[in-house]
């Protein structure tokens, strides 16, 4: 019987010890996954792949080197560990270079990351895409074509072990099920999408829910126009708010922070939102997309309030950024087999507040509900902001007209302190989360 991923992550980190290393760690993984794709009801792909690999970091003294394989020979792993070695002897020294200074976790919880008693066949996986899309193509005869409903899943585990004194490993399981219509009126096309994803099966939304829903939000954008220019409240559904606290997320990595490439790096103790928000990085979540009971460096997780009613308490470190910084780790580094690790948010979400999205529009006399973002113009050093947006219209406090074409712009600096309403509506189901929030005011360029 071969060794387990545990066995060989723990192997690797001794035996770097014992060629002469003051300290290593190790990481072994192996994952299982597949993923059906259907247009217009036929199986267009299918996919099955099973990816398997090690890394290695090692250090001499501050000096340090990281390498991988997929090769778990006996033979491959004996190279791996005196190459590594060698590379490490000859790069150049860094004082903050090594393994973390806090202990590992004594024991690891159970965050109930695998679904171990589901078995489904290839038809049910292909059943379950073909269900989504013909929900949405059969919603109303506007919608003509389609570009496909696909369903993912996937199967892993995840050892690490560290020289000084932490091993552990576990197991995850993740679902995904989207689909994406085309609909068609007035001479004009649009296409819209939607999805569910879940590390359980039984909380994936069923096929017809992500159907309707992607049918509902591609007929809504049918006869879009654009709008004159103006400076107008701006509200962003879950999604797009989601989009909006990714930005944060990268503002607060410390990174960015030892970096200098932040708007948030000299804000720490200050300000950033408006009071009675608060945001969250919580690794521990039961089922979550980014939990995990230790973090790429064997350092326990847990849960982290980044923002406390409306001020900036936290960034999110590992050990490197953590020394740069002269502060401690906050056990967010997030790590792949060649590289070395990074801070990462896990399940990062800003709090629900009060409102619903209906009320959020009947609030607003004139704005913008903006359903999709475009493009990438976002400025992280200056946090200056401008992005292709597609909504609907909001005149006396309804909703009147799709509207595309348009650039909303501002700084992220201003757009965070100008969040006046905060919806109830908070979809954990999403790595980075938010309910819909409303933007008192941004510019807005149209025709």
């Amino acid at each position: 019987m071969g060794r387990s991923l545990l066995d060989i992550a723990e192997y690797m980190a001794e035996r770097a010890l014992a060629l002469g290393a003051t300290a290593a760690d190790a990481l072994a993984m192996e994952a299982d996954a597949f993923s059906v794709q259907v247009r217009l009801g036929d199986v267009e792909n299918t996919t099955g792949a099973r990816d398997k690999g090690l890394g290695l970091r090692v250090f001499h003294g501050t000096r340090s080197a990281t390498a991988s394989t997929s090769d778990f020979s006996a033979d491959a792993i004996e190279r791996l560990v005196a190459t590594t070695c060698e590379l490490a002897r000859l790069t150049e020294a860094d004082p903050d270079a090594g393994l973390p200074d806090q202990p590992g976790p004594d024991t690891l919880p159970d965050l109930d990351l695998f679904d171990g008693g589901l078995s489904l066949s290839i038809a049910e996986r292909i059943d379950l895409a073909r269900r989504a899309e013909a929900v949405a193509m059969g919603a109303d005869p506007r919608i003509t074509n389609s570009e496909g409903a696909s369903f993912d899943s996937s199967q892993g585990e995840v050892a690490y072990a560290r020289s000084n004194g932490f091993s552990g490993s576990y197991r995850t399981t993740s679902y995904g099920l989207s689909t994406v219509p085309v609909a068609e009126a007035g001479g004009g096309m649009q296409r819209d999408y939607w999805f569910s994803s879940a590390r359980h099966f039984a909380d994936l939304l069923d096929p017809e829910a992500v159907g309707a829903e992607a049918a509902r939000r591609v007929l809504r954008r049918l006869g879009a126009k654009q709008v004159p220019t103006c400076e107008v409240p701006v509200i962003l559904e879950p999604q797009m708010a989601g989009g909006l606290l990714g930005h944060l997320v990268a503002a607060v990595s410390g990174s960015a922070i030892y970096k200098g490439t932040s708007f948030l790096a000299d804000k720490l103790g200050e300000r950033i939102l408006p009071p009675g928000i608060n945001v969250y990085d919580d690794a521990l979540r039961p089922r979550g997309l980014g939990s995990r009971p230790f973090d790429g460096e064997g350092v326990g997780s847990g849960r982290r309030k980044v923002v406390d009613d409306g001020v900036l308490r936290s960034f999110l470190l590992d050990s490197y950024s953590a020394r740069k910084l002269s502060m401690t780790t906050t056990g967010n580094a997030s790590r792949g087999l060649g590289g070395t690790p990074s801070p990462a948010a896990t399940n990062f979400y800003l709090e629900p507040g009060a409102h619903s999205l209906d009320g959020m529009i009947r609030a607003t006399p004139r704005g913008l509900l903006v359903t999709e973002l475009i493009g990438f113009g976002v400025n992280g050093v200056t946090g200056d902001y401008s992005r292709g947006a597609v909504g609907v219209w909001i005149e006396n406090g309804e909703l009147t007209h799709p509207v595309e074409e348009v650039t909303i712009s501002g700084n992220l600096l201003e757009m965070f302190a100008r969040i006046d309403m905060v919806g109830g509506d908070l979809d954990l189901s999403r790595r980075i989360a938010a309910p819909s929030v409303r933007i008192a005011r941004m510019t807005l360029a149209g025709s």
